[in-house]
């Protein structure tokens, strides 16, 4: 059973992917989208943040010559894409879905507006969140954490490639071995590339924990979110 009532979950563009390295797996979306549709109809009010990756890095795109900047507002760009294809398939699981974004696009999605996102949560639909903060040099990760922040989330769920946070990379380590749960203060120390300092931090400050777990394993998310399962790491705020 669910420990958690109000739940964010962060997807990063990676992941929708899946075993490409560019662009949208709808194999893979639609899997993810199903298991978010179960989720929902356990009764969990869901808000997701979604990443650019698989579209475009503002900080690659920088290392071609591009000003920053404007590299940042291109890759936010590619989170609307992702968040518009997520939108299409919950829907069509009869999830109903609003996208929200912080740099206004009023002809395919609703301006960011907290007080309508809660709204929106309250009346049962998922809110998907794009255009990062809508400023550059943020991460989707820390707009993950801010909004997890603003819509006062019992937690935030990190979705990667990964199982969870490890001692080192287990890439290039075969005996790292895979950290059960981390505080907040440790995470940041450890420098785990798994999410950036910004996020960590406001996610400490306002006593979110976060699960980070492998969210391309079949049924992952439901086994955490639905049947309350340990998988992956918890990272919380206690020292």
């Amino acid at each position: 059973m669910s420990q958690y009532d109000r739940v964010l979950l962060k997807l990063s563009g990676e992941v929708l992917a899946g075993e490409k390295n560019f662009g949208l797996d709808f194999e893979t979306v639609r899997r993810i989208g199903e298991e978010i549709a179960v989720v929902h109809k356990a009764g969990i009010r869901l808000s997701l943040v979604v990443g650019g990756g698989n579209m475009l890095r503002g900080k690659e795109i920088e290392q071609l010559g591009i000003e920053r900047v404007q590299a940042d507002y291109m890759g936010m760009l590619g989170t609307v894409i992702n968040a518009l294809a997520l939108q299409d398939v919950l829907e069509r699981l009869d999830v109903p879905t609003r996208v929200q974004t912080a740099i206004e696009m009023r002809s395919v999605a609703e301006p960011y507006i907290r007080r309508r996102a809660l709204r929106h949560m309250e009346k049962g639909r998922v809110v998907i969140f794009a255009a990062g903060t809508g400023s550059p040099y943020f991460s989707t990760d820390t707009t993950a954490a801010l909004r997890a922040a603003e819509m006062n989330v019992d937690c935030m769920v990190k979705g990667t490639k990964v199982d969870g946070i490890y001692d080192a990379d287990p890439q290039t380590n075969a005996s790292a071995r895979l950290l059960p749960e981390i505080s907040c203060q440790d995470a940041l120390l450890g420098r785990f590339e798994v999410m950036d300092a910004s996020a960590f931090s406001l996610c400490m400050e306002n006593k979110i924990p976060i699960l980070v777990m492998n969210i391309l394993k079949r049924d992952n998310l439901v086994s955490l979110l639905v049947k309350g399962e340990r998988i992956g790491t918890i990272v919380h705020d206690r020292s």
